[in-house]
């Protein structure tokens, strides 16, 4: 992958010497008014740590980052500036082009531990989207991880993950997220293989696609063997093949993400016809 063809980011965020990149300030929720929380949310249907999330969001305040802009000389949080810098042209040139104007979103990157809008995490969390904030959130070990523990090297490997987080941004802004968490709001069935959740992140791996799709079609950066370095990151994280690793069998009513398959086809979908309104899959029969 030719990457460096790409425009750089200055919505990168150097957080991995700052503590997780958030500091809190003013008051805190007491015990007693996380259980008030807890308790409302089970009585009106809506899920407590999301609320609690939202909540810890608006009373922490942005710390001011070693450094807002990483340095120049870090090659790997260069591609990260590269891609995303990519990302925000190729998405700002489709929302244009429908009447819509895009937002673009933060990366974070971070060590070990974060806080974000959407509440603590650790790197074993791997890249999250948090729509309370809107802000991707990256350990950049977890590069590291795919290729070594899912044998998912490359770096279109890497641009695929990041392309697929910023998918959530753009769900975010066409108001798809918000119709989710009313779903589950109204007790709607989240999880299982032709549940909410799989369809959301299923749409998110069509939506890297018709970025890939896209960036290709400006930069021609893409070299022999990087599309399938993409494919075999899709196919490496699959529902059934991560929960045949760690479980030994596969349980098809608690997945969230999609089969290995299902994430192939839908990140091809994408890519072949570079058309956001081919990623629907909240209508899909099939998947």
């Amino acid at each position: 992958m030719l990457w460096r063809k790409g425009r750089r980011s200055d919505n990168v965020v150097d957080a991995r010497g700052d503590g997780g990149g958030r500091r809190f300030g003013g008051k805190g929720l007491t015990l007693g008014g996380v259980a008030l929380i807890v308790v409302f949310g089970l009585l009106t249907g809506q899920d407590p740590l999301q609320i609690l999330g939202q909540i810890t969001g608006q009373l922490q305040q942005p710390a001011a980052p070693t450094a807002q802009r990483p340095a120049g000389n870090d090659q790997q949080v260069d591609f990260v500036r590269a891609v995303l810098g990519d990302t925000e042209d190729s998405w700002q040139a489709a929302f244009n082009q429908a009447g819509r104007q895009y937002q673009d979103p933060q990366l974070v990157l971070f060590n070990g531990q974060v806080n974000s809008a959407c509440g603590f995490a650790t790197a074993a969390t791997g890249p999250f989207y948090c729509p309370a904030d809107r802000r991707i959130y990256l350990d950049l070990d977890f590069f590291r991880e795919m290729s070594q523990r899912f044998s998912a090297a490359g770096d279109f490997a890497q641009a695929y993950v990041i392309a697929h987080e910023v998918g959530h941004h753009v769900q975010t802004l066409l108001g798809i997220s918000a119709k989710v968490q009313a779903a589950r709001q109204r007790g709607q069935r989240m999880e299982g293989a032709d549940g909410l959740l799989v369809r959301q992140e299923l749409q998110a791996d069509c939506l890297a696609g018709v970025w890939a799709h896209n960036a290709q079609k400006r930069l021609n950066w893409l070299e022999p063997g990087d599309i399938e370095e993409a494919l075999n990151a899709a196919n490496a994280i699959g529902d059934d093949r991560l929960q045949r690793q760690s479980r030994g069998h596969v349980v098809p009513d608690s997945f969230t993400h999609g089969t290995s398959a299902q994430r192939v086809r839908w990140f091809k979908t994408g890519f072949a016809q570079g058309n956001i309104n081919q990623c629907d899959t909240f209508a899909a029969k099939s998947l």
